[in-house]
This record gives structure tokens, C-alpha cells and sequence, in this order.
């Protein structure tokens, strides 16, 4: 472990709110349970914060190579929709989200999954994240245009999801767990599993396919039983090992267990939301958490 010169310049901007890659991002304004509208978080700022992007009908690199981001671009896909949905200046969205729509159809591998981290990570190119992302663009594509492959691609990507680890997927499954990686040689993120659990739960909303109901179950059910690992007893962990949340995903973890709560009912995730909010609104902790969070990236490689 060594000074990381890279990582302080990153953390720096990210609580200066200079990072595009980490805007606000709390609840959906216009989700639904019933139909697929809205997002479950609020994508919109990454649209919003910068004008060349907001006017700019070209598809977002955000990649320190100049390449394309899979993740990023689904992200900024999701919130054009948003905002095409909410009227704000709808055929300039419309625009943005079909270019969006168009580049995450063209760029998914035949066997339904996006090279998210290839040039970080070569070997481990694959990301549950991407996958659900993915498909909750697709699925509001076919929403929106009324053409199947959207669907069908939505689909791919969630079967390639739901492959095993061992197997090149981005999911470890038993008979009672299922957990979904964000990154599928590190211990699983939270955040990253949540946004896999919501693209289940689009397509499950779409079409009420009872082999997807079935996984999404078990995953929330998995997640539920082990989202106490999340608490380290004054702010949220990033992920299952040592690895405390930045503010940003702090904030993050509280909008996506509120909306987890508002589709399950499960009490674990309400409590855990409004016991991460206490947090939140402590000085002490936030302090706390932030000395914490600074040392972890400044020293991390």
C-alpha cells in the first residue's frame, strides 16, 4: 500500500462536486411499481451539470482512456429518459436517449454482455451493474418504441447476469443465496447489487416472467439477510470487506433502501435507510466517516 497520487486528485474533486461520475443522485422523481417509468435514483444531474453534455446529442466518453464507459453511458441513457418523461425539452431527450438506446443495442456482445471495466480490468471485464443497467435502458426503449429486440436484448443481458461466476457470469448463487458483483473478482459492492436488483425488477415489471421473479426473490431475500454488514456502527460500508462508503455513496445507499423498502415491504431495508440518514445528519459521524473514507483512497492503490 503506497500514497496514491492518482486517487487524492480523484477524491479532491469528487467532494468538490466536480465529478460527473458522482452526482447527486437520491430517489427517482417519477418511478413506478406497477409500469415501467422512471428510474429508482435520480440520474438527471449527470445530464443537467454540464451544458456542452446537455446539448450535445453525441453518446458521453468518460473513460480515462478516451473509450466508452458501458456503465456511464447507460447512466446518462437513463437520465435523458427521465427528463424526456418530466418535459424537459422532450425532443432534445428523445434525441439523447435514442443515441443512447442505439449504442447500448449495437455494443452488446452476442452472448448479451458489455465489456464494462476492459480497460481497467481485461480479465475481469464483466459487471452485474452494467448488465442490470443495461437492461432497464432497453427495456425503456422498447417502452418507448415498441420493438421487441429491445426486449429480447434486456433479456440477454439479464441471462448473462445470472451466470455463475465460475462460468464468466457476474452472479455466485446456492440453494438459498444469490448475490450479483459489481466487480467479479472483489467482495460484492452494495450499491452495485442494488442497481443489478433494479433491472431485474424492470423486466420483472414488464413482463412478469416467473423464472426472473424467482431470481430477483431470492437476491432481495439474500440481500436482506446480510445488509447488517453494511452498518459499521457510525456510517455504510462501500462493499463486503473493510471498505467504508465515500458521502456520495453514503447518500446513495439511503435513496436505493428506501426504494427497495417501497417494492418489498421488507423492514430491514427501511431501517437500515433511516439508521444510515441518523448518520448522515451526525457531524461527528460525517467527520468521522470522511477522515476514514480519505485515508482509504489516498493509500489505496
Amino acid at each position: 500500500m503506497g500514497l496514491s497520487i492518482k486517487n487524492i486528485k480523484k477524491w479532491w474533486r469528487m467532494i468538490r462536486g466536480k465529478s460527473l461520475l458522482h452526482v447527486e443522485q437520491g430517489k427517482g422523481k417519477i418511478y413506478s411499481f406497477s409500469s415501467v417509468q422512471g428510474y429508482y435514483n435520480d440520474l438527471t444531474n449527470k445530464v443537467l451539470l454540464d451544458e456542452e453534455i446537455y446539448n450535445s446529442t453525441e453518446i458521453v466518453k468518460y473513460n480515462k482512456k478516451g473509450n466508452y464507459f458501458p456503465i456511464s453511458v447507460f447512466q446518462y441513457g437513463l437520465g435523458c429518459y427521465d427528463l424526456y418523461l418530466q418535459d424537459k425539452d422532450k425532443n432534445l431527450m428523445k434525441s439523447k436517449f435514442l443515441k443512447y438506446l442505439d449504442w447500448t443495442f449495437t455494443h452488446q456482445q452476442d452472448d448479451g454482455s458489455w465489456l464494462n471495466f476492459i480497460d481497467d480490468y481485461p480479465d475481469h471485464p464483466y459487471s452485474s451493474m452494467a448488465q442490470g443497467e443495461g437492461a432497464s435502458l432497453l427495456i425503456r426503449g422498447f417502452v418507448l418504441t415498441g420493438q421487441i429486440k429491445y426486449l429480447e436484448a434486456a433479456k440477454k443481458a439479464l441471462i448473462f447476469m445470472l451466470k455463475p461466476l465460475s462460468e464468466g457470469g457476474t452472479c455466485a448463487e446456492d440453494n438459498e443465496n444469490l448475490i450479483l458483483y459489481e466487480f467479479t473478482f472483489l467482495p460484492y459492492v452494495y450499491n452495485g447489487w442494488i442497481f443489478s436488483i433494479f433491472g431485474l425488477m424492470d423486466y420483472c415489471i414488464q413482463t412478469n416472467d416467473m423464472f426472473f421473479q424467482e431470481k430477483l426473490n431470492k437476491t432481495i431475500l439474500t440481500l436482506s439477510q446480510v445488509v447488517g454488514g453494511m452498518d459499521n456502527g457510525y456510517w455504510s460500508m462501500y462493499r463486503n470487506d473493510k471498505t467504508i462508503a465515500s458521502p456520495f455513496y453514503h447518500h446513495l445507499h439511503i435513496a436505493q433502501l428506501q426504494v427497495l423498502y417501497e417494492y418489498t415491504k421488507i423492514d430491514i431495508f427501511k431501517e437500515t435507510a433511516d439508521k444510515f440518514l441518523n448518520y448522515e445528519n451526525s457531524k461527528k459521524n460525517r467527520k468521522k466517516a470522511f477522515q476514514k473514507k480519505a485515508l482509504q483512497k489516498i493509500f489505496s492503490r
